[in-house]
């Protein structure tokens, strides 16, 4: 057999060839492969907007909660103190002078303590410690802690302090018919008593004497509560 036919028995055996498959169209129907590049890249940034647009919405969001935070935190105090409890000024130089006292050293001509409690609808009111107190300064009416007990360290001998005086630097207002925010009236009153006997007229003018227990209560009359008479005191107060 000649070599021609040998070739052309060769060819007839072999499989006809097939056309390599065409890649698979990634492209949206009617866009070129360029434009569905775009649009993927546009689908990308786009999403990244939202994505950083929820991240700000959530900063956004825990900051408020801080903000509200902090402002309920800072919110200004009542000019009258409000109603109890009743904590110490944040700064107080101005309630120092609104009493007519300065601050400075301790003083040695005098140093006698009283007791104070308060009752606002029979519950006892802590008075705190550091009324009248500046960092290492003080006036000479002040509390070094929540026991109620009035230190009184003036500079001259003879000087004269009120329970006034106490309320001005403590930020609460006290008068005939008012503690605080709290008024006198439609079923509620304010006395006060020292020693257990009742003092009338404007309980800001109590004198604080060496050793006095001064009670104020405030709310509606009730037989049964006996405000304290006495204090116990430590042996060197």
């Amino acid at each position: 057999m000649s070599p021609e036919a040998i070739h052309q028995q060769q060819r007839l055996a072999d499989p006809p060839e097939t056309a390599p498959e065409p890649h698979a169209d990634l492209t949206a129907p009617g866009l070129t492969a360029p434009a569905a590049h775009e649009t993927g890249v546009a689908r990308r940034r786009r999403g990244a907007r939202v994505l950083v647009a929820a991240l700000a919405a959530v900063a956004l969001a825990a900051g408020g909660v801080a903000v509200v935070q902090y402002v309920r935190a800072h919110a200004p105090r009542p000019a009258d103190g409000g109603t109890p409890p009743w904590p110490v000024p944040a700064d107080p130089l101005p309630g120092i002078r609104a009493a007519g006292l300065t601050h400075g050293p301790m003083g040695h001509a005098e140093h006698y303590h009283a007791h104070l409690s308060v009752f606002v609808d029979g519950d006892e009111v802590e008075v705190p410690a550091d009324i009248g107190i500046v960092g290492e300064e003080m006036s000479p009416l002040h509390t070094h802690d929540d026991r109620g007990v009035i230190h009184v360290e003036p500079h001259t001998k003879g000087e004269v302090f009120t329970l006034g005086q106490l309320f001005e630097q403590w930020g609460v207002t006290l008068s005939a018919t008012r503690i605080g925010s709290l008024q006198a009236g439609a079923g509620r009153t304010l006395t006060a008593e020292v020693n257990g006997v009742p003092v009338a007229g404007d309980p800001a003018a109590i004198v604080v004497k060496p050793h006095e227990q001064i009670s104020l209560v405030y709310g509606a009359p009730d037989p049964s509560f006996k405000a304290p008479s006495t204090f116990t005191f430590k042996p060197d107060e």
